[in-house]
């Protein structure tokens, strides 16, 4: 984790279902997802997940603990593809980004914490990225969810060829119409890259409170190409050929010893967040 200003990884043909929200239920009604996503890639040396690479993120938990800093975030490890760590910060608008750099680079006790924590956690690394992204509302179907509950993310990268933006358009209008019918609970949302990686980049979430899930999406899968027909499976994989030049699906489990959540995460769980965040904490000391 590093000061809050990317990542990646594929929407398989059975496209089944996602989302990021990070905030926390209100009453009776979920959240939206943010409108800007900054995700914070940490790839790990072999041998650096774990006890190691846990030890170096709660030295950042600890100094926003101790500054009471009102932006949160959370932190998912890879269970597939290369060995790394995410972390999710979201905004309202860009604006609210900079004011959030703004306000920590005039803390200075922050700052330093900060700094000095980058430094030993530089260490597990083989290569830190940032990327900011936007929530695409209109490609995503149910996308208000209960994140504070869930435990995995399934994520899926597209990267789409230059010039077929509107094929990728048309396809994700297809998932939609066609996947919300055949499996009305379906939840998917869509962030489109926006900084920090190359334009046609888009990310797709599953949130998922078991890997059961999976097991369900692949019976889900059958239903949707029931659905869909001969005809629509042919146009279905005329528009995944044309517009989609190259894509990957890597599912990530929560950690909440390397988050920062908000109260109301610990309150909505807090078996599941407060007990391991003050572990986490403690386990480090300043040097």
């Amino acid at each position: 984790m590093k000061k809050l200003t990317g990542f990646s990884s594929g929407m398989c043909l059975a496209f089944t279902g996602l989302v990021v929200g990070l905030g926390v239920a209100a009453a009776q009604e979920m959240p939206p997802p943010p409108k800007v996503l900054v995700i914070q890639r940490e790839m790990l040396k072999p041998g650096r997940a774990g006890a190691s690479h846990l030890k170096s993120e709660s030295a950042f938990v600890q100094a926003m603990t101790a500054a009471k800093w009102p932006t949160h975030y959370f932190a998912a490890e890879s269970l597939s593809g290369l060995s790394r760590a995410l972390f999710f910060i979201g905004y309202p608008s860009f604006a609210a980004w900079e004011k959030d750099n703004q306000d920590t680079a005039k803390n200075a006790t922050l700052s330093a914490a900060f700094d000095h924590a980058a430094l030993v956690d530089g260490e597990q690394l083989t290569e830190y990225s940032s990327g900011a992204f936007l929530f695409n509302e209109e490609g995503s179907l149910n996308a208000n969810v209960d994140i504070p509950h869930m435990r995995y993310f399934e994520i899926s990268q597209f990267r789409i060829r230059p010039g077929h933006e509107k094929d990728w358009d048309d396809l994700v209008k297809m998932y939609k119409s066609s996947y919300g019918k055949a499996v009305p609970d379906a939840k998917w949302a869509i962030f489109d890259s926006m900084y920090g990686t190359n334009n046609g980049l888009h990310l797709v979430f599953i949130p998922m409170r078991s890997l059961a899930e999976v097991d369900q999406s692949l019976l889900d899968a059958k239903k949707f190409e029931a659905a869909l027909g001969e005809s629509g499976l042919k146009r279905l994989g005329e528009l995944s050929a044309a517009c989609i030049e190259s894509s990957e699906t890597n599912l990530f489990q929560f950690n909440p010893k390397m988050s920062y959540p908000a109260e109301e995460w610990i309150k909505a769980d807090p078996e599941f967040w407060k007990p391991k965040m003050a572990a986490a904490v403690k386990k480090t000391a300043t040097p």
